[in-house]
């Protein structure tokens, strides 16, 4: 399917059933839902296209130019980045206000399809798995929605498209090059959508607070001494080493921390030899930790450290440990969340919004710019039609897939709250 045609210039999105002008009584948030639909064929196109031909990275020159091509003839100032493929858009009403900015990732995984899908992945190794085309089609749509409703509003929309989000800080390469100031003056707030497949298709959630943790990556080098595996008793072997600091780190989490204080500390990665008659002279681990607090990251973080070194002295060896910081904490602004909880429950219906019972493991970078602009990211249900939420693959997966339908309720949430934010319905930040 190709992508949806160009707007003609100067002929946005409009709904030709909304009135011009700015709407004393505040935004239609229940008919943006149905304003959503109609023009959803089109970001599903969008969403298929972008499938087709994933990239990886901050380098995504075929994924920019959809973007840009789909964006075309909206009336929006639009840059693009020159450290990475990002695409930066502002929409400006029709009177001064505030600036609220809504985000989407760009980038695919390094991940082989295996959906079967007619629209599946052209390019070998690479998948949009984890829905980052279903984010872009969404913001697009939205900026459309919006491009035809500018009259009706006073204030700017910033559209983020970033690059990199799999592990690039594309976030942070976006804001040092001026994201958050896009409009002329600084975001006022920020908000995200995340597609779910493992969550009821068409449900918003998010919590105040940690939305999504910290992750970081450590790497462990054990050394000890090489020699004869017939005679280990000459060496001082590195993997019975190596494998004891595993089964201690563990225990650190489980007998280190408190049982509500939600972490993961997961070796991924053993490395040692190279034949089986020779005892290595060293080995090495590595994997990830995830945390929700920044007391336990740095808790964390210093036990890997005294673990490592502890248990290879008992031993004879030695051991380097080196833990990368990752992406912080992704965390909502409490009073950001309560109106966003409000204003998705008005659009899309209240039984299409809940509050999110635990915060999942998995990392964001948003949290960057969440911790410079008070916001949110919540999660979109968007189980595969004929799942059901605890059997449907997860993100990450190479059979992960969505319900396309949820692209329509992405739109009008992302819509309502940018409204809604504008025509100030309580969207009062606590910080």
């Amino acid at each position: 399917m190709p992508p949806p045609p160009r707007t003609p210039p100067g002929t946005p999105d409009a709904d030709p059933a909304r009135p011009a002008g700015p709407d004393p009584t505040g935004p239609d948030l229940p008919g943006l839902l149905d304003a959503a639909r109609r023009r959803a064929p089109g970001a599903v196109a969008l969403r298929r296209a972008l499938h087709r031909s994933p990239e990886t990275g901050l380098d995504l020159p075929a994924t920019q130019r959809l973007v840009l091509d789909a964006l075309d003839g909206l009336g929006l100032e639009i840059r693009t980045g020159r450290a990475l493929s990002s695409v930066t858009a502002t929409l400006t009403g029709a009177g001064d206000g505030p600036t609220i900015l809504l985000r989407s990732d760009m980038d695919a995984l390094p991940v082989t399809e295996d959906t079967g899908l007619p629209f599946a992945s052209r390019t070998p190794g690479l998948m949009h798995a984890c829905g980052h085309d279903a984010h872009m089609a969404m913001l697009v749509g939205a900026a459309r929605l919006l491009a035809g409703r500018r009259e009706a509003f006073a204030g700017r929309v910033v559209f983020m498209f970033q690059p990199g989000e799999e592990g690039d800080h594309g976030a942070r390469h976006m804001i040092a090059e001026g994201v958050l100031e896009a409009s002329g003056s600084r975001a006022d707030a920020a908000f995200a959508l995340h597609v779910q497949p493992t969550l009821p298709a068409g449900t918003v959630w998010l919590r105040p607070g940690p939305q999504m943790a910290a992750s970081d990556r450590f790497r462990i080098l054990v050394r000890g001494r090489g020699g004869h595996a017939s005679a280990p008793h000459t060496t001082c072997d590195p993997v019975p080493v190596a494998c004891e600091i595993v089964l201690a780190l563990q225990t650190t989490v489980s007998r280190g921390l408190a049982a509500d204080d939600s972490a993961v500390l997961s070796v991924t990665r053993l490395e040692a030899g190279t034949a089986p008659g020779v005892v290595p002279d060293t080995a090495e681990l590595g994997g990830t930790v995830r945390t929700l607090s920044g007391r336990t990251r740095r808790r964390l973080h210093e036990a890997i450290a005294r673990v490592a070194h502890g248990v290879a002295a008992a031993h004879g060896a030695t051991a380097e440990a080196t833990v990368t910081p990752g992406y912080p904490v992704t965390v909502n602004d409490a009073g950001f969340t309560g109106f966003v909880l409000r204003t998705a429950g008005e659009a899309l219906g209240a039984g299409a919004v809940g509050v999110l019972p635990a915060a999942p493991l998995t990392a964001e970078d948003f949290s960057y710019v969440l911790q410079e602009v008070p916001g949110a990211l919540a999660f979109l249900g968007a189980c595969p039609p004929g799942r059901s939420p605890d059997e449907a693959p997860s993100l990450h997966s190479s059979r992960t897939g969505i319900d396309e339908e949820v692209i329509a309720t992405g739109i009008a949430c992302e819509a309502a709250v940018a409204l809604a934010f504008l025509a100030d319905r309580g969207a009062r930040p606590t910080r």
